[in-house]
């Protein structure tokens, strides 16, 4: 007979679970790295020579969730044996009213025609991250399949490359594609919950290495042979601009920029939801099959919400609302930014690598090729290393990471980002699909 108490889950709830405690144990992780990122001299001007503040933003609250402090979901186990799912609500906090929020105040300054000069190079960057995802999936599978043939079998439902699909459906797209390919190949919906740690853990520890490659993009950029001149002339433009209309700003200031961005963010949710609602029926009433599915991006808010305070932030660039710039808008945006990355660093627990590391190596295979192909694209047609982050996040990031990243390079850069991620969303489905048929054909499905 089976031990009763074999069937009692793991009791996983972290010291702070009260969002109020997390987020303050969060504030003063920024704040630290804020004060200690500013010193001119001694062990730490040296040490943020090396580390970007941005990937210590990230990787701390990592290390809190790895130790144990804080979690973005646990399993709580009472007395009884019941088991009691609990989650933190920061990273949805700071996605859906902060990420809109610092879009808006960093787009209010923007130079949309210096935006059109950078030129094809972003989305020819963007193209060869999601030719590195569509290839990369089922070299992996090959390559360890060689390896481990178990790792990457599996009959009927519970076939691994079906539960691959879905990882390739976010790599390209977003979540909203990730749930098309769940749909449209039938994986496993109890063994998805594993696809899922494979997703955030490869893609968080790869977003870790873009953001390190972020301190030294001057050499990067000078191996890549890269030509920098249309960034660096946006980046002048908008430091210029923001200096011409800078001020020390007043309470009533800052109360404006409070209520366009968080005004924009009310805007945005509103009309998100009714074009979700509507894209919705529309895509259901088409017929069953690709057409339907690649267009599932379509009902996501997120996607509706993220898009319209875009727009919002670009439609007040044309008007005198820009000139709040001065008052320090984009440095708001940023200091929102900051808050998002840390929110997005607690979800990776890096105590589980071991859980199962025979897909962690599929995951990580695929995104060496991913970014192979991309370092090796970027090196003959000399994109800077800008191109390549942001291109790549666009990818495997999407909406929430693309602009983080675009930012950390300018404020004024964050756009791109958006820009990119939308076009990932719109081409997310199919390239999963082709990518999903490569796999199934590589594992022998």
């Amino acid at each position: 007979m089976q031990d009763p108490t074999t069937l009692i889950p793991e009791d996983t709830t972290p010291l702070f679970t009260n969002d109020t405690i997390v987020f303050g144990l969060l504030m003063i992780a920024l704040g630290l790295i804020f004060y200690t990122s500013s010193l001119k001299t001694g062990f730490w001007s040296k040490f943020y020579k090396i580390v970007p503040a941005l990937f210590m933003a990230y990787f701390i609250p990592a290390i809190f969730t790895s130790m144990g402090l804080i979690a973005p979901d646990w399993t709580t186990v009472t007395e009884t044996g019941e088991a009691i799912e609990g989650s933190s609500n920061l990273y949805y906090m700071s996605s859906r009213y902060l990420l809109p929020a610092a879009l808006v105040l960093m787009t209010l300054s923007i130079d949309l025609k210096a935006v059109f000069n950078l030129g094809p190079k972003a989305l020819v960057m963007f193209g060869a991250g999601t030719t590195g995802i569509i290839l990369g999936g089922p070299i992996a599978v090959l390559l360890i399949g060689s390896i481990s043939p178990e790792t990457v079998g599996g009959e009927g439902a519970d076939a691994v490359w079906r539960g691959l699909s879905t990882l390739a459906g976010s790599w390209i797209g977003g979540g909203a594609n990730q749930t098309a390919m769940l749909e449209i190949w039938g994986y496993n919906q109890e063994l998805f919950g594993q696809m899922v740690f494979v997703d955030i853990f490869v893609a968080n520890v790869w977003m870790a290495i873009i953001l390190l490659g972020i301190g030294k993009s001057l050499r990067i950029d000078k191996w890549l042979r890269s030509d920098t001149s249309a960034i660096e002339n946006l980046k002048a433009r908008v430091t210029a601009f923001s200096q011409s209309v800078a001020r020390n700003p007043s309470s009533t200031d800052l109360m404006v920029l409070a209520a366009i961005s968080f005004g924009a963010v009310g805007i945005s949710h509103v009309f998100s939801g009714y074009l979700s609602d509507f894209f919705s029926d529309f895509v259901s009433g088409l017929e069953p099959g690709l057409m339907q599915n690649s267009l599932t991006f379509l009902n996501s808010k997120f996607f509706w919400m993220i898009s319209i305070a875009t727009l919002f932030g670009v439609f007040l660039s044309f008007t005198k609302m820009r000139s709040y710039e001065g008052a320090g808008a984009s440095k708001i945006g940023g200091i929102f930014i900051y808050i998002l990355v840390v929110s997005i660093g607690m979800k990776m627990d890096l105590t589980r690598i071991l859980d199962n590391p025979g897909l962690i190596a599929v995951g990580a295979v695929w995104m060496l090729i991913h970014a192979s192909l991309l370092i090796l694209t970027a090196k003959l047609i000399r994109a800077p290393y800008f191109f390549l982050a942001v291109g790549s996040q666009a990818n495997v990031g999407g909406a929430a990471s693309a602009p983080v990243v675009a930012a950390a390079f300018h404020p004024s850069l964050a756009t791109v980002g958006v820009l990119l991620a939308v076009v990932g969303y719109a081409v997310g489905t199919l390239g999963a699909v082709l990518c999903t048929v490569l796999m199934q054909m590589a594992a022998g499905g």
